[in-house]
C-alpha cells in the first residue's frame, strides 16, 4: 500500500493518534490540534499559591497556565479571571477543575471553529491518559486554519 513503516498496535488507530504518534496517508500533513498547540505553555501544581503562579505566568507573557499532577496530567486549568483572583489562595481553590481537552488528532480547522463557537481562548490538548501535549491558543489555530484555508482556494 505504500507505508514505509507499519505497526500492529493493537489498542487501536485513535489511540495512536491520541498519544501523538505519527501518522501517514492522504490526510497525514493536515495540521491538527498537537502541530499547532504551544508545548511551551506554563503549567502548575494543586499545592502551590495562586499569586506566585500568576506571576510567573505574567512574567512568561501568557493569561492562563494548565494545572497537572506530577505525571503531567491535567487537573485543571487558570485562564486570566482565576489569575486575577486572591493571591493568598492555593490553585486548587481558584482553578477551573476538570477542563473541557482535546485529542491531538482532532484537525485544526475543527478545533477553529469549536474555540470560537464557545468563544475558548485556549484548550489544553491531551493524550488519552490525560498527559499534557501543549496549550492550543484560539488566535493560533484560527490563523492556521484560515492559512489552510487559503492555500486550498489557490489550489483550485
Amino acid at each position: 500500500m505504500g507505508f514505509s513503516k507499519v505497526y500492529d498496535y493493537a489498542v487501536g488507530k485513535l489511540d495512536w493518534m491520541s498519544a501523538g504518534l505519527p501518522t501517514e496517508g492522504t490526510n497525514a500533513a493536515r495540521p491538527r490540534a498537537a502541530d499547532v498547540a504551544r508545548r511551551d505553555a506554563p503549567t502548575g501544581h494543586l499545592d502551590e499559591r495562586l499569586g506566585d503562579v500568576a506571576v510567573r505566568v505574567a512574567a512568561d507573557g501568557w493569561d492562563a497556565c494548565v494545572i497537572v499532577n506530577d505525571e503531567s496530567v491535567v487537573l485543571g486549568l487558570l485562564r486570566a479571571k482565576e489569575l486575577a483572583a486572591d493571591p493568598d489562595l492555593r490553585i486548587e481553590q481558584s482553578m477551573r477543575p476538570g477542563p473541557s481537552t482535546f485529542r491531538p488528532y482532532v484537525p485544526i480547522e475543527e478545533m477553529a471553529k469549536r474555540m470560537a463557537t464557545h468563544d475558548l481562548a485556549n484548550v489544553p490538548i491531551t493524550t488519552s491518559d490525560g498527559r499534557l501535549v501543549g496549550l492550543l491558543l484560539r488566535k493560533d489555530a484560527l490563523h492556521v486554519a484560515h492559512e489552510l484555508h487559503a492555500r486550498e482556494e489557490e489550489r483550485r
